[in-house]
């Protein structure tokens, strides 16, 4: 370790790209159920990410580049003019308070129902059922039935949603975008072993596999300049009855793909420790350090200590906060007076008005109430 990665910590400035980012502190994308009809975003939106806009970078919370790809209750959409509109609320919102945000592409794949889809099935691409898990719909929780399996003429279409969907972030203002690889959705399904079973030209290989991932971030790179797309990935994770035969191989290889693509950022779910650091095999960002030597932002449970000490041991260049974010509007001032946290409130993380959304006090709030 040398003297200046010893020295870098939560709020030393970095430069991602062109952009420049005034902490490594990021807040994570976090659902929360809340978009009104249309799935436009909520009216409560724009103080919502704004009150967050100390962190260096806000991802959002994960939002469908098609109505197709759709799978839980008043989630945000970004494929209508209402929906542009919405989210240039609130991406000005978070410039006048002196933040950048990127928007998070997502596609949820077999994880739907088809009360999202006019009564159809969700797709996937192998008809390969989730095991044990439900979704929340207008009625309710239900379960999740066995996906149809993508026809190979109907994949360019999902990658059209996708370069549509970043055309549209960039209509609305956002400094960039993230493409949801990550936690058993659709771009995850067909990287994973466990749930493509495919044998045509996007199955069987890793090379395959992966081919879906890389065609959208192609497409992506004829809307925006590569340092302002990134990519979240969560290797080893079981979230949506996910599994790999060879997850070592199937990540690096992502991981070095990335790296010649020279993509913005890796945005990487480490395990947490509650999962164990130490999990067989190793996917935590010591594998992929050597692999991605672009921005690597790392997830899983971070705390004030957890992020020091990443950044100073070098194996990371951005720490996400979820929770502690959802909870602490002014995180970053909190952290850097060393003041006491508001505790989450898990009643109302999803759906619902202000309550939980925007109504955790500052510190300054705090001392004047």
């Amino acid at each position: 370790m040398n003297a200046a990665t010893s020295a870098v910590d939560l709020f030393t400035p970095y430069e991602l790209g062109s952009l420049h980012l005034k902490n490594r502190m990021v807040m994570a994308p976090l659902t929360r159920s809340r978009a009104e009809e249309g799935n436009v975003p909520s009216r409560h939106a724009a103080t919502y990410y704004s009150q967050r806009a100390g962190a260096g970078l806000i991802v959002t919370e994960a939002t469908q580049a098609g109505a197709g790809g759709q799978g839980y209750i008043a989630t945000p959409g970004m494929h209508s003019d209402d929906q542009v509109r919405g989210w240039k609320k609130v991406t000005d919102a978070v410039h006048r308070a002196g933040g950048l945000i990127f928007m998070q592409l997502w596609h949820v794949g077999r994880i739907s129902h088809p009360d999202f889809r006019g009564g159809e099935l969700p797709v996937a691409p192998s008809a390969i059922a989730p095991r044990g898990v439900q979704t929340y719909t207008a009625q309710g929780l239900k379960d999740i039935p066995a996906p149809r399996a993508l026809d190979a003429g109907e994949i360019p279409g999902i990658v059209r949603e996708f370069r549509a969907a970043g055309e549209n972030a960039k209509a609305a203002g956002f400094d960039g975008v993230e493409v949801h690889g990550a936690n058993g959705y659709l771009l995850d399904q067909f990287l994973e072993s466990g749930t493509n079973q495919r044998t045509d030209s996007y199955g069987g290989s890793i090379e395959n596999r992966a081919r879906l991932l890389f065609e959208v971030v192609e497409d992506l790179l004829t809307v925006w300049d590569r340092e302002r797309i990134g990519v979240r990935l969560s290797p080893g994770g079981s979230f949506n009855d996910m599994c790999d035969a060879n997850p070592r191989e199937t990540w690096g290889y992502v991981a070095k793909r990335m790296a010649d693509t020279k993509l913005g950022y890796l945005h990487l779910i480490e395990p947490t420790p509650a999962q164990g650091e130490h999990a067989t095999p190793d996917l935590s960002a010591r594998f992929f350090r050597p692999l991605f030597p672009g921005a690597l932002m790392v997830a899983g449970g971070y705390t004030f200590e957890r992020g020091n000490a990443v950044l100073k041991a070098g194996l990371a260049d951005l720490v996400t906060f979820g929770r502690l974010f959802l909870a602490n509007p002014d995180l970053v001032e909190r952290f850097r007076r060393g003041a006491p946290l508001n505790e989450p409130n898990p009643d109302t993380f999803y759906g619902g008005g202000a309550e939980g959304y925007i109504d955790y006090l500052t510190l300054g709030e705090a001392k004047a109430a």
